[in-house]
């Protein structure tokens, strides 16, 4: 039998190449080939090997509800669709230092100390980044000293998967996924292929034991899951922690998941004793809000199913130097600069030789079309020096016309503006429906085209 000649994978998107080089022909990474052995595969043979053949079924028939298993946090909850699902994998990552740990460690603690619909709830955490006690003297910090959770710090897979047999857990957390390896290959821990093989191999165990599989992944510098993205589709959700270390509140935010809705939300607040639930995040981002000053607009926007208003803070200043500098915090920067174009464009607003800089405040990231026109009314208002009613919300999606289209769910936008005490509201034309619970329902300043908001950010 020959020698087995190695292989080079890209760490950035697990693409397998021959050869070294410095740049991944895939993806366009630099310095991301990583040389691994291959996996032995086994001797070819005259027989053919005997399997078993599939069953198939119906689509119709009766099916069994997907059962749910309380994580104790209601933002969780909401996030995950409702709760738990036994026999489903939980992929989490998140920033270092953002709170991911902290978090499982009280879902660990909850859940081993509550039960499940009566009955024990086994949790195991396994660490691969933390000594024991560091994990203790953090559940100490936490107050979850006394809760009965299984705590090991090991990285080898196999000893892992021995120890899940004897105990049985219920809720197994692995933290992290990077730091976990197994002796079936020889490349490295941290590598695509060690990944990819525990986190095929501690998936398959969820799925075969009916356990809750939490994994923790680390992020590359675009706050992506490190990794082949491979394991983002091996898991049956991606959760992902956002939010400044400077500032205590987290935002967790689902990219996929199989059991309940995505691009849902929970807002936590970091304090000495853990991560607290915020109940109503539209109070939070709007808290110090102060005298209406010109560059600030606010936003009645969706995260998933829930309503969030939110500042946008927008600042117009001449270039100290020849280039006008564009900065963009929570928002993106591409869409930025189509409402510059477009005011420039269809309004006469120009920006040319002029700074601007746009922030959304209490470090929520908004990627809703309906987010527009809270972001040209800002401009306007900074640009104009003339400061927006204090008592009224923007939202509505620009087109490159000029035109204000109509954003999804206003009822839902207006209610939780007028519960926060907002007078008014500035829409597109078309969204003057009222909903059928009319008492909260706000007065519209009806906008069809970008000029005119303008004419009337100008009228001010």
């Amino acid at each position: 039998m020959g020698k087995p000649v190695n292989i080079f994978v890209c760490q950035s998107c697990g693409s397998v190449h021959g050869k070294w080089a410095g740049r991944c022909d895939a993806c366009g990474e630099w310095n991301a080939l990583v040389e691994e052995v291959p996996a032995q595969s086994a001797p070819k043979s005259g027989k053919r090997r005997k399997s078993r053949a599939i069953k198939f079924v119906e689509l119709d028939g009766e099916t069994e509800d997907v059962p749910r298993l309380s994580t104790g946090i209601d933002e969780l909850n909401r996030v995950t669709g409702g709760g738990f699902v036994p026999g489903s994998a939980l992929l989490i990552g998140g920033d270092p230092g953002i709170g991911k740990s902290t978090l499982l460690l009280q879902v660990a603690g909850f859940m081993a100390q509550n039960g499940l619909q009566g009955a024990d709830c086994k949790t195991a955490y396994i660490s691969g980044e933390e000594s024991t006690a560091q994990v203790k003297r953090r559940a100490k910090r936490l107050g979850l000293s006394d809760a009965p959770v299984y705590l090991a710090a090991e990285t080898s897979l196999g000893p892992i998967l021995d120890g899940l047999m004897v105990e049985k857990p219920n809720v197994i957390i692995i933290d992290s996924i990077q730091t976990m390896w197994t002796d079936q290959l020889g490349a490295a821990p941290g590598t695509v292929a060690q990944v990819r093989a525990c986190a095929q191999e501690l998936t398959r165990y969820a799925k075969k034991r009916g356990a809750v599989m939490l994994l923790v992944g680390h992020v590359t510098k675009d706050g992506q899951i490190a990794g082949p993205r491979v394991v983002e589709h091996m898991v049956d959700a991606v959760l992902y922690f956002e939010g400044d270390r400077a500032n205590q509140f987290r935002i967790l935010r689902a990219h996929k998941n199989r059991f309940g809705p995505t691009d849902e939300i929970g807002v936590f607040e970091m304090g000495g004793k853990g991560l607290s639930e915020v109940a109503n995040p539209s109070a939070l981002f709007l808290d110090g809000r102060g005298e209406a000053a010109s560059g600030a607009a606010v936003f009645a926007g969706l995260e998933g199913t829930r309503p969030v208003l939110t500042e946008i803070q927008a600042l117009v200043a001449p270039a100290a130097f020849g280039t006008p500098r564009r900065a963009v915090v929570g928002w993106d920067n591409g869409r930025l600069a189509m409402v510059l174009a477009v005011l420039e464009a269809r309004c006469g607003v120009s920006f040319g030789g002029k700074d601007v800089y746009l922030n959304v405040a209490g470090g929520l990231k908004i990627a809703e079309p309906a987010a527009d026109l809270a972001v040209a009314a800002a401009l306007a208002s900074s640009i104009f020096d003339k400061p927006l009613p204090a008592d009224c919300v923007v939202f509505g999606e620009i087109s490159l016309s000029g035109d204000v289209r109509q954003a999804s769910r206003s009822d839902a936008r207006l209610k939780e503006a007028a519960k926060l005490g907002f007078k008014r509201a500035i829409a597109p034309i078309n969204q003057t429906k009222k909903p059928a619970n009319q008492s909260n329902q706000l007065p519209i300043i009806e906008i069809s085209t970008l000029p005119d908001l303008i004419t009337r950010v100008e009228a001010l």
